[in-house]
């Protein structure tokens, strides 16, 4: 009997993640694969990335408008209200036998809110992180609680996945999807990325990302101007992804557009590289700037220094080739000049990767395939069996 499997996906880094698993769900005869599409894909200023979906040949089956115009977190508020309306008759329309969920944003917890009261089945792709100066920390672990089965990109992440009272028996360590899509992706020709950019790739650049940390209300325009101090400081020229869908995030957008439209030598801002040419630009940079996951686990696979600002990543694993600082210019610049030494660059190329697995895609197809799913949204919780402290 085929097994119903529904995929959600609500960024554009989402489904860069899922794409690998999503072809080899759609390629086996025993699943019909449905796609859930939402949030910052339907958004004409994020890029409409939804048709970044259909360009590599994936059906949408159901798009959901939930975002207003507005990253107030009142405006977020609203924007997830609208989420659980669209979202929960979109699962009732399409009656899957399992849902996929990726991350900790809260476009993933409307839908999983959805399908907790709907009893259907939840697959969570990566519980067990932690980042500590953002709302997605908690909005992750109540993913983890509302699912089924479990995939982390570490073991310290599985371990952390059981300690919160999940089955062991369903929590997979697999690794990261970023760092397998990262060594298997077919990287664009340099002269055509540079075409497709409108920037040259021939001189030292890094690639930057800054995205709002959401528990540090007002904080983002000064960190922002901070980090594009540092960058015009060492002249380092960057191509510039847009913050995402949060609080603040249009904050950052703007002064990045001021920056690059102000001196153009300074850089491109791009709504949306897309995942291969993300992953194509990243693969060229001589550093990696700003507080994205990315930085902490693709450019790793790529042997890439990182520079990671602030509290955003704080309490992810690092691997050794990611230079931590404060968010303040002096720290910035500093970090930077240390991940662009020779001797830096060096050693990230001899680094191994904590976030490394073994064919992860292949490995979570086969356990959303395979899982019985019999009974499972009856669930117990699972003591790990040590004592705990007093409360004082």
């Amino acid at each position: 009997m085929k097994r119903t499997i529904c995929v959600f996906t609500g960024t554009r880094a989402e489904f860069g993640l899922l794409r690998n698993v999503l072809s080899l769900l759609k390629q086996n005869p025993q699943v019909d694969t449905q796609l859930l599409v939402s949030g910052m894909h339907l958004a004409p200023e994020f890029g409409l990335t939804f048709r970044e979906i259909e360009e590599h040949g994936f059906k949408i089956d159901e798009r959901v408008e939930m975002l207003v115009s507005s990253d107030t977190p009142v405006g977020i508020c609203k924007s997830m209200g609208l989420g659980l309306i669209g979202l929960s008759e979109a699962l009732q329309r399409l009656t899957p036998d399992l849902l996929v969920v990726l991350g900790d944003r809260y476009e993933a917890l409307c839908v999983a809110t959805c399908a907790t009261i709907l009893r259907i089945p939840i697959a969570h792709l990566f519980g067990g992180e932690a980042t500590h100066g953002l709302i997605d920390e908690p909005i992750r672990h109540s993913i983890t609680k509302m699912s089924h089965l479990h995939f982390t990109s570490t073991e310290t992440y599985r371990r952390r996945v059981i300690q919160l009272g999940e089955d062991p028996r369903r929590v997979f360590c697999v690794g990261a999807l970023g760092v397998e899509n990262a060594q298997v992706n077919e990287m664009i020709p340099r002269e055509q990325l540079e075409a497709d950019l409108g920037f040259s790739l021939a001189r030292p650049f890094a690639l930057v990302t800054m995205h709002p940390v959401t528990l540090q209300a007002g904080a983002s325009a000064k960190q922002c101007a901070e980090l594009l101090g540092a960058l015009a400081a060492l002249s380092l020229p960057g191509v510039f992804t847009s913050a995402n869908a949060d609080t603040e995030g249009r904050i950052i957008n703007d002064q990045i557009h001021d920056y690059v439209s102000s001196q153009p030598e300074r850089g491109v801002l791009h709504t949306s590289l897309g995942y291969r040419r993300y992953l194509s630009t990243l693969a060229y940079a001589s550093v990696v700037v700003g507080n994205s996951s990315s930085g902490l686990v693709e450019a790793p696979a790529l042997r890439v220094p990182t520079v990671d600002i602030g509290l955003r990543q704080a309490g992810r694993v690092r691997p050794s080739s990611v230079v931590h600082c404060k968010a303040d210019k002096d720290s910035i610049r500093a970090a930077l000049e240390k991940a662009l030494s020779t001797p830096f660059r060096a050693a990230c190329a001899e680094m191994n990767n904590p976030y490394e697995g073994t064919h992860p895609s292949q490995a979570i197809h086969d356990a959303l395939v395979n899982a019985n799913l019999e009974q499972i949204v009856l669930k117990s919780f699972y003591d790990v069996g040590f004592d705990l402290p007093h409360g004082l």
